[in-house]
């Protein structure tokens, strides 16, 4: 296991609150989609690291991150202040649960995020095994207000407009951002919509253990609320050891 030293080489703020940074990416670290690495700076001669999803699919050769802006966080209110050629320390060991493999072979693969929860899952849509997998892949995420939501939806323009991506996506994935405080296109929190006749009438299913596959992200009440209504549907849960009908992935929460 080694420390790396890649250089940021491209920055933008999406929100007050969010943002989202490029660094180049050295040949040794290698990692699967969905996977997160312990990324951070060198704060007074030491390394300050935190868990990260690379937002990249593991083809580029780049990294990318999202994260969120702690005014007193230790180590998020002084990432959020990079600038071009800043160095960035990335742990050469990644691992995380979000992995299609992790998962049984199925017809449907359902992506609930609330938040930056959204970033293991850009690699995943962008990753043409998916695509081979599952015939349906739904992304949900579920923000407070709708400038929440638009780095999602600028990683799915880019997607249907790329080249290659647009071939193995072809009408398979499906991208519903909801918003809980201000009016939008879908209101309300998903996991509500799960409880009523909503989620039916938006996807056209409800969720089954025999054609659906689930990966869940974002806080600890809502990774507590998506198993419990997984739980009751039938959907087992699994682990990098043990495939099941859903993953959940905890390394975020505090």
């Amino acid at each position: 296991m080694a420390i790396l030293k890649e250089k940021v080489l491209e920055i933008h703020h999406w929100t007050e609150k969010t943002f989202s940074f490029k660094t180049t990416r050295d040949r040794a670290f290698r990692f699967k989609n969905g996977e997160f690495a312990m990324i951070g700076l060198e704060i007074d001669g030491r390394p300050l690291l935190r868990a990260y999803s690379v937002v990249s699919p593991n083809h580029e050769d780049h990294l990318e991150f999202l994260s969120i802006k702690v005014p007193n966080g230790p180590l998020t209110s002084k990432l959020q202040h990079i600038k071009l050629n800043d160095e960035i320390l990335v742990n050469s060991k990644p691992t995380g649960t979000l992995v299609c493999d992790y998962l049984l072979p199925g017809r449907n693969l359902f992506l609930f995020s609330t938040g930056t929860g959204l970033a293991p899952f850009m690699s995943i849509i962008r990753d043409p095994e998916t695509y081979e997998k599952f015939d349906e892949v739904l992304l949900f995420q579920t923000c407070r207000f709708n400038n929440e939501l638009e780095y999602g939806k600028s990683i799915v323009r880019l997607v249907e407009r790329d080249d290659m991506l647009s071939q193995f996506v072809s009408n398979k994935l499906r991208f519903i951002p909801t918003a809980t405080r201000e009016k939008s296109e879908f209101s309300g929190r998903v996991t509500d919509w799960l409880k009523t006749d909503k989620f039916l009438q938006v996807t056209g299913r409800d969720l089954n253990s025999v054609e659906d596959r689930v990966m869940i992200c974002g806080s600890m009440e809502m990774l507590n609320d998506f198993k419990n209504i997984c739980l009751q549907k039938g959907l087992k849960e699994g682990s990098n050891s043990a495939p099941a009908d859903f993953v959940i992935e905890k390394a975020f929460v505090d």
